[in-house]
């Protein structure tokens, strides 16, 4: 698989990755083994999990895998943190939550250091730069190698960006960003993605697949085995089932029947070769599913495909309109 620089860093990264969402919850040991060997099979470097996947299960399991499926030597991890399970406070970036989240996440990962950490969301409760500071600290203590952020906002991570380059040498510039991008939800490209191209931040989409819709599986119904078939994940695919996301992924289907490929890697290739995208996160639940989605490797889509999805996809931005060439 093809590596690439993880934003304006020296880390290369498999230019797909691997999520680990359902890891311990609906993916059990035996499955997490096998689309973890598929995928080092392939080629692929870059796995991403979280503290909250599973209640730390994923980051569990991952570890147990890493000890004696694949070498440790060969994945680059990425792992969140800041996730809490308070209603009242979904998120806790603050120094104390964030240093013994870190340490957690070691043992739970076997490791005695993390490849890409990630602040997982913005913490309003938090200065900034006690956020941004935690992370010089543990780039400092060796326990981390490269520091990003996760659905943050454009001048959210941009602030967070511009403050990371104020001090060079002092404070370690943000790696990546993580935040959900597909052709059902371009929202990162009005202020996401200008702010991570200009700072040199790349991007990691979450739901490259639209959250599985893209796949075309829904087209006639939902599936009893599908996240939109699951008593816990139906709300979260449910948003992508409307008229428009229909002609979207009707789209998509067409472009896959014309290329002889299937709908899934067409819509997973458009978002791998978007500008500042670094990989794609694909959440599999199985090594099938897994295989399927890596095998858009060798895949390019032609100019003109590419055009008709923007243009079906384009999302609407009436105001304050930053395209001075329609004036």
């Amino acid at each position: 698989m093809e590596q690439r620089h993880l934003g304006r860093t020296g880390l290369r990264v498999s230019r797909i990755g691997l999520g680990t969402l359902t890891w311990g919850r609906d993916t059990d040991e035996h499955d997490a083994a096998d689309m973890l060997k598929a995928f080092w099979d392939a080629g692929g470097t870059l796995v991403d999990t979280a503290d909250v996947y599973g209640d730390g299960e994923a980051e569990y399991l991952l570890g147990r895998l890493t000890d004696g499926l694949v070498p440790r030597r060969d994945l680059v991890i990425s792992t969140k943190a800041g996730g809490v399970a308070d209603p009242d406070r979904r998120v806790d970036a603050s120094r104390g939550h964030l240093l013994a989240a870190l340490d957690a996440s070691l043992a739970r990962l076997g490791t005695d250091y993390i490849d890409v950490w990630h602040v997982h969301a913005y913490d309003p409760h938090t200065p900034l730069e006690e956020t941004l500071h935690t992370l010089d600290l543990a780039v400092s203590s060796g326990r981390v190698r490269y520091a990003g952020v996760a659905d943050y906002c454009g001048w959210q991570l941009a602030r967070a960006g511009t403050w990371q380059l104020a001090a060079p040498g002092a404070r370690t510039p943000l790696a990546s960003t993580q935040l959900e991008y597909s052709l059902l939800q371009r929202g990162v490209e009005r202020e996401v993605l200008p702010a991570a191209l200009d700072l040199g931040i790349g991007l990691l989409p979450s739901s490259p697949l639209g959250r599985g819709v893209l796949t075309g599986k829904y087209r006639n119904g939902t599936p009893p085995d599908s996240r939109g078939g699951s008593e816990h994940l139906a709300a979260f695919v449910e948003p992508y089932l409307d008229d428009t996301a229909r002609r979207i992924v009707d789209a998509v289907a067409t472009a896959a029947d014309g290329l002889a490929v299937t709908p899934l890697q067409v819509a997973l290739a458009w978002v791998r070769d978007r500008p500042g995208v670094a990989a794609p996160i694909v959440g599999a639940r199985t090594a099938r599913q897994l295989t399927a989605a890596l095998s858009v490797e060798a895949l390019s889509l032609p100019d003109e495909i590419c055009r008709a999805l923007d243009d079906v996809s384009a999302p609407v931005h009436r105001y304050p309109d930053h395209d001075w060439s329609t004036l």
